[in-house]
């Protein structure tokens, strides 16, 4: 089956063609470092952290980027309040979430830029612009985009210009030529960061900032640009007008654009203040279990965060936790063993069939599932040998394309595993004692908290229930 993706430039799948055979070239905006990251900007992380391991799952070399803002209107009024350098702001939070990716399993992209050290291809963009009309310079310092030389302005957001200027919040400046004109080039101003340039000295505008590094690290064209669909406009709109004008080429093949994740119906964000850090999810919960909610999700969908979308995912975690035990027997022929050979190749073409289809993760999940039940239920048949340990290293490959570790948790005197042993061992000396009804009981009530335990010739097992 060949891998289509959802282009939001035309609104439809695609079937992934690179510029550039057997390799793709992928851009994705990264935070501005500023304050503490939440599960928000970690979304988009694991999002395109799915789309990368699948590629390269698939055999295409991947060269990833992503970029840090470390020069921003926010990151000046937050120094500001705190009295520190915006560099040194900038140069904590770009090293938290540096870790913070790493204990989230995400893959450290080939590339990880800063405007910052961006400004000599930022500036020659800019004057590139100037010369060719797309681009003027103000009295006062400031360098604009001309929208209005850019024919399809608006194709990725289906706005026209004058509806784009009524329904965004755009600075005016009398020295504008045009209201829908975007700032390349901010003029400096007392207390800001600000670098020498031909128009003096000031600092870089929002949406010049990716282009240049898109052009400095992976050149005139890339395959996959991806980000927020907060982004879809003014940004990604910008990048596209600004980058075509320059290189009179076509920018990125596909555009991809994850939800946004919800908490009470809204999305998460600092301005709201309604948000968790990503430092304090991950003190109360393992990693897995944001991948989880993410993977089950599609990805363009808005993604809601809540304590019982946690809970459920904790289970879930469990699930796949429970099918790594060991095998309770040693059978290694007969139907149950050929049953469970078959389950797995069934598993790989379903997982590989629905990320085809768009990074399809919750179909795939759902392959995955599938295969847990069939190793549970080969384990309960008495099946042990090559064929077991082999469906279990398919499930550990296949989750590890979706970036999880299935790492046991560490023993802290609180897991519940000894604590169900123990009760299954009690159930077992009350089935031989013969007394059956307490022996169901405990069944009973072990399956209502949700353990499920299965009885064969070779003993009695437990597993997290489905």
């Amino acid at each position: 089956m060949t891998l289509v993706i959802y282009n939001t430039l035309t609104r439809d799948k695609e079937p992934l063609q690179p510029i550039e055979p057997g390799k793709v070239r992928m851009y994705v905006c990264g935070p501005t470092v500023y304050h503490e990251a939440h599960v928000g900007h970690a979304m988009s992380s694991i999002v395109f952290d799915f789309v990368r391991r699948y590629l390269e799952y698939r055999g295409y070399e991947v060269r990833h980027v992503m970029n840090f803002t470390d020069v921003d209107d926010k990151i000046i009024a937050r120094a500001n309040e705190t009295g520190e350098e915006p560099g040194v702001i900038a140069d904590r939070y770009v090293a938290q979430y540096q870790e913070q990716l790493d204990q989230l399993n995400v893959l450290r992209p080939t590339i990880f830029p800063r405007v910052s050290q961006t400004i000599p291809d930022i500036i020659k963009m800019v004057q590139g612009l100037i010369e060719q009309g797309h681009a003027y310079e103000t009295p006062s310092g400031d360098v604009y985009f001309r929208v209005r030389t850019d024919t399809d302005y608006g194709k990725l957001s289906r706005r026209r210009l004058d509806e784009a200027i009524s329904g965004t919040r755009v600075s005016s400046s009398e020295e504008k030529e045009d209201e829908g004109d975007f700032a390349l080039w901010k003029a400096a101003k007392p207390g800001e960061p600000s670098w020498d340039s031909p128009w003096g000295k000031g600092r870089p505008g929002w949406h010049i900032e990716c282009s240049a590094m898109n052009l400095r690290y992976l050149g005139e064209q890339i395959d996959i640009h991806g980000g927020g669909n907060d982004l879809i406009f003014p940004h990604h709109e910008n990048e596209i007008a600004q980058t075509e004008s320059y290189t009179c080429k076509t920018f990125a093949r596909y555009w991809m654009h994850n939800g946004m994740l919800q908490l009470k119906g809204e999305k998460m964000s600092k301005s709201l203040g309604n948000l968790v850090t990503i430092d304090q999810f991950l003190s109360e919960h393992d990693s897995d279990v944001l991948r989880l909610m993410i993977a089950g999700s599609q990805y363009r969908k808005p993604l809601a965060f809540n304590d019982d979308v946690i809970a459920d995912n904790e289970r879930a975690l469990s699930r796949l936790l429970g099918a790594l035990r060991p095998a309770s027997g040693s059978i290694t022929s007969g139907p149950a063993v050929d049953e469970l050979a078959v389950q797995v190749r069934r598993v790989r073409e379903g997982f590989e069939a629905a990320m085809d289809d768009d990074f399809n993760t919750a179909g795939a999940l759902g392959s995955l599932f599938e295969l847990v039940r069939a190793v549970n239920t080969a384990r309960a048949a008495g099946v042990g040998g090559e064929v077991f340990a082999g469906a279990q290293t398919e499930l550990r490959t296949l989750v590890g394309v979706l970036g999880l570790r299935l790492q046991a948790p560490k023993s802290d005197g609180q897991s519940a595993s000894p604590f169900v042993d123990l009760l299954l061992e009690i159930r077992t000396d009350l089935r031989k004692a013969k007394q059956w009804a307490l022996a169901d009981k405990v069944r009973d009530r072990l399956k209502d908290l949700g353990v499920i335990v299965e009885d064969s010739p070779q003993g009695s097992t437990w597993r997290m229930g489905e």
